[in-house]
């Protein structure tokens, strides 16, 4: 499970350090593609198998499914550590994300958010929590 928030640069080749409680659970080789919120997501290469395995199994007549998985999957890039703990991120995922510098890596369960951190500091404000917290109970999820 990821957990915790970490400020890292991107350096001006594109190359992110991932941090360290990060790589250990990753292991060397990983996958990144577009996420939801103007983020990127990161998968390990388990959970990443699992995902395929799900997508395989929903009928290609269905249109969303069909966008997501092109919006999802032709966004991905299989990602390698560098020995100084860092990846290349592609320029494609960096400008759909908006990653100029400054970002927030975010541990959520079974995947890793990289967030520009403007972007991070003005749209994940926690002002509406007890609000949302009140629709998690609507699905189930009870504190």
């Amino acid at each position: 499970m990821f957990m915790g928030e970490y400020s890292h640069s991107v350096d001006a080749k594109g190359r992110l350090i991932m941090p360290a409680k990060f790589r250990e659970q990753l292991g060397g080789e990983f996958v990144v593609t577009k996420g939801l919120d103007n983020c990127l997501f990161v998968y390990s290469n388990e959970e990443w198998a699992g995902i395929e395995a799900k997508f395989r199994e929903i009928p290609l007549t269905t249109k969303d499914a069909r966008k997501f998985a092109r919006f999802f999957f032709a966004g991905a890039a299989e990602m390698e550590l560098d020995k100084q703990g860092r990846i290349l991120l592609p320029q494609v995922l960096r400008e759909f994300a908006g990653l100029k510098k400054d970002v927030v890596l975010v541990g959520v369960l079974n995947r890793i958010e990289i967030w520009d951190r403007t972007r991070w500091e003005q749209g994940c404000g926690y002002d509406d929590m007890d609000e949302i917290a009140e629709h998690m109970a609507d699905l189930g999820l009870a504190l």
